[in-house]
């Protein structure tokens, strides 16, 4: 399958796509986390608060949208442990075509839930059966249209106006923090601020049970982690960096930062408890990477990348 050229994502696509999705998308609140008298600078980027609960709205909706009458008419596909797949449904819902979703079987009941509360059809399948299908952009048996969940430019350029939004409402943001799964919420960030301050440090946050884009960084090229492990951060940490992400990636990202689970349950407990956010693993993992004091000097914004996750699952994981 020859798939297209990866390039940049211009600041003109970027406004373009907050325009297009202004109307479904939220902007969502940067508020500051209390860590204590002298405590670092951290403010949240609560993208948990979507429609959605996850910033993958953002790229599904500008995806669909962009999509030409003969690409609806033949309906869309993803591939998703969940986030991305609720998103895609979400715009086809709206725009009223049909949605597959490959999802990872070990996918958390709540975004299985929600998947098919939006309509989607689902199609349970192995997570290495499922990173194969991301790496080939195929799977047996799809007749749509894949709306890829990170290896898109228009999936990208829809989270891209995260970037615009952060600066918008702290023009001193430092250093700012997003979890990587395939790489297309680094990349949309980084792009967007890049072109508008490229002072602004982009790090990358991963679990370490799952940390491709960390032995990457070292490695100055696209790894695998063949060791990986399933835990509670479903939303993040992959088998590999696709060569295609970290083309996209690399120009725009500034480094990568791994974090325990310990550390990733520790910042789900402070951000409740202190911000009354709930947040699923991923998007604690920028918070998490913040707390440890190696991100530099604030204001450090860690993208809440979501919020899906079961409730019960949620207080077990905070009872520490």
């Amino acid at each position: 399958m020859s798939l297209p050229p990866v390039r940049s994502v211009t600041l003109d696509e970027i406004k373009a796509a907050r325009e297009r999705t202004k109307g479904v998308v939220l902007r969502t609140p940067l508020v500051k986390l209390d860590t204590g008298n002298g405590g670092l600078d951290i403010r949240l980027k609560l993208e948990n608060l979507q429609p959605t609960n996850a910033y993958k709205i953002r790229g599904g909706v500008n995806a669909v949208a962009m999509l030409s009458d003969e690409a609806r008419k033949r309906g869309v596909w993803t591939i998703s442990a969940g986030n991305a797949g609720q998103a895609v449904a979400y715009a086809a819902r709206a725009a009223g075509i049909p949605c597959k979703v490959v999802v990872i079987d070990s996918a958390p009941q709540a975004k299985i839930d929600r998947m098919r509360a939006l309509g989607a059809e689902l199609i349970p399948t192995p997570f290495d059966v499922c990173w194969r299908a991301l790496e080939e952009h195929a799977f047996s048996g799809m007749d749509g249209t894949l709306v890829h969940p990170f290896d898109d430019h228009n999936f990208i350029a829809g989270h891209a106006p995260i970037g615009l939004e952060i600066l918008e409402d702290e023009p001193n943001t430092k250093t700012i923090l997003c979890a990587i799964g395939g790489g297309g919420l680094i990349t949309a960030i980084g792009s967007a601020i890049k072109a508008v301050r490229p002072d602004v440090r982009v790090l990358g946050a991963e679990p370490e049970t799952a940390a491709p884009f960390a032995r990457s960084w070292a490695a100055n090229a696209p790894q695998t982690f063949p060791e990986r492990q399933t835990t509670f951060v479903d939303g993040a940490g992959g088998s590999s960096i696709i060569p295609r992400m970290w083309e996209r990636m690399r120009p725009v990202t500034d480094g990568a930062m791994v974090v325990t689970l310990d550390e990733t349950r520790q910042a789900m407990k402070l951000m409740a408890e202190k911000a009354r956010v709930i947040s699923e693993g991923a998007g604690a993992l920028p918070v998490a990477a913040a707390l440890s004091g190696k991100a530099g000097e604030g204001p450090i914004v860690a993208v809440v990348s979501g919020g899906n996750l079961d409730m019960k699952k949620f207080c077990e994981l905070i009872a520490i």
